[in-house]
């Protein structure tokens, strides 16, 4: 990751965290915070992690009405007056959930008492989904490369710079 795109993720998640607090009227995002954003290489994608408090069905319903804020809060990002404005994915961060947990399991075996909770199975832990409807995530741009074209070779010789062209510098 880039310092450019380690800033515009730093920005776009103060900016969205202060549209969603003051901006989204709907009484069904309830206690939402947004805990990271992505952003690609070419900025045009943004995944936007969300962390929301309540149980599995009050959860489900802020994450639905938040991804339907979402076309509005890309909306009031352009006055940032970026080059291009991501297209935003909701995802949903249960980091906050896992830690807990563990903190709990930590505690209990600290303290000596029996876990009386069984571990939850595995698919209990999904993957993240898109929220927002599109099923497929977005794809990340290809890395780049010293060769920016391939099968085309590079104009320098492995000595040094160029030779030829010399009235370009300056012979």
């Amino acid at each position: 990751m880039s310092d450019r795109t380690a800033r515009l993720d730093q920005l776009l998640r103060e900016e969205i965290s202060a549209i969603v607090a003051k901006d989204i009227a709907d009484p069904r995002v309830g206690f939402v915070t947004v805990t990271q954003v992505e952003v690609t290489q070419d900025l045009g994608h943004a995944t936007v992690w969300v962390s929301v408090i309540g149980d599995e069905a009050t959860r489900k319903a802020s994450l639905q009405a938040l991804g339907r804020a979402m076309p509005y809060v890309r909306h009031r990002l352009g006055e940032l007056r970026l080059r291009k404005i991501p297209e935003l994915h909701l995802r949903h961060d249960d980091s906050v959930e896992r830690g807990t947990r563990v903190l709990q399991l930590i505690d209990e075996v600290a303290s000596g008492a029996p876990t009386d909770v069984p571990p939850p199975p595995l698919e209990s832990l999904p993957a993240p989904q898109t929220i927002r409807g599109s099923p497929e995530a977005p794809v990340p741009s290809r890395p780049r490369s010293a060769r920016t074209h391939p099968g085309k070779a590079s104009h320098h010789r492995a000595g040094g710079p160029s030779r030829g062209g010399g009235a370009r510098h300056g012979r």
